[in-house]
């Protein structure tokens, strides 16, 4: 009986593996036609086509699009490159990893290109090479140099605003006693009597460099009680003891405002090639070229459209919040 018990708990045993290896090869066997019925998605980056990996500047608004073949009734599948070049093309259910396609990319300012590949998974790097207009070439070309970069950057300033003077006098009778009868000199030995005064520099003020000193009488015999000199503040408040006859003291502070105000900044942008590369920071403000066009200095202002007369820029946040901006030239012009 025991033999038998243990036959039929191996036979079980048996079962139940061969099951589990069947719905493993299932899952396996899911998995794998999941994977390849899901759809492909390409990604790659557009530049410009130039032997110095410099001048290898990021193409914005490139369309990037799957050329389709006869009797394909698959939808439209396109993309546009972003100011870093970067594109993402989702390809249609049907195309599978290693199957071949062909990719067109195409900017009104740069040669068309159609790029025979193979469904992968790999990163599409696409040079494309400028056009340049024909007329715009019999022209001499018009220089562009000594171009700055100006913008603003709003910050705290502290301005000058006036000064604050204020006297103030202790009276007192000297060689009297104290007797224990506060308050004293500061020996206990004479009786004293402590004056006070206080500045205010208005609304949005504070003073600065507060000082406080005693001009007249018998100063040897007074002593500066406390003050609350040492930090900037809209109010000041100053006590003096004095245990002989009367003296005065004299207050005197700056007074600031402290305001947000924009401050100028100018730099240099990197030049290579035909194209120029800066980056501002997150708060610039005013963003202007000023650049000697055709030996004339002139201002241009580089608003949200980014539009200038003689160059095509673009510009991208990075992950620290700077810009970075990117301008080629037109047709028709040159870097000096």
């Amino acid at each position: 009986m025991f033999e038998d018990y243990r036959m039929r708990v191996a036979t079980k045993s048996s079962f139940w593996i061969l099951l589990a290896l069947v719905a493993a090869l299932a899952c396996v066997g899911l998995f794998f036609r999941r994977q390849h019925l899901k759809p492909v998605t390409i990604t790659g980056a557009v530049t410009v086509k130039d032997t110095d990996p410099r001048k290898q500047l990021p193409l914005a608004g490139v369309e990037v699009s799957l050329a389709k073949k006869a009797g394909d009734n698959a939808g439209e599948t396109s993309a546009t490159s972003d100011s870093n070049g970067f594109f993402s093309l989702k390809l249609p259910r049907g195309l599978r990893r290693g199957q071949p396609l062909t990719l067109m990319f195409r900017h009104p300012d740069y040669r068309p290109l159609d790029l025979q590949e193979f469904a992968g998974d790999k990163l599409y790097i696409v040079h494309l090479v400028p056009s340049r207009n024909a007329d715009a070439s019999n022209r001499p070309a018009i220089t562009v140099g000594n171009v700055r970069v100006r913008y603003s950057i709003q910050a705290m300033r502290t301005v000058d605003v006036g000064s604050a003077v204020k006297t103030f006098q202790v009276a007192n009778v000297g060689n009297i006693p104290c007797k224990r009868q506060s308050p004293c000199s500061p020996d206990g030995k004479w009786k004293a009597t402590i004056g006070s005064a206080s500045l205010d520099a208005g609304p949005g003020n504070e003073f600065k460099n507060a000082r406080v000193s005693c001009i007249a009488g018998p100063c040897p015999f007074t002593k500066i009680e406390s003050d609350d000199f040492s930090r900037n503040s809209q109010k000041i408040t100053v006590s003096a003891r004095d245990w002989s006859d009367p003296t005065t003291f004299l207050v005197e502070a700056e007074v600031v405002h402290n305001m947000q105000s924009p401050i100028e900044h100018q730099s240099y942008p990197v030049i290579f090639g035909a194209a120029l590369s800066f980056t501002l920071p997150t708060d610039a403000e005013g963003v202007n070229l000023e650049a000697d066009v055709a030996g004339e200095t002139i201002i241009f202002p580089l608003g949200p459209d980014l539009f200038l007369t003689w160059a095509s820029c673009n510009a991208k946040v990075n992950r620290d919040r700077n810009s970075v901006y990117r301008c080629e030239l037109k047709p028709g012009y040159r870097f000096q």
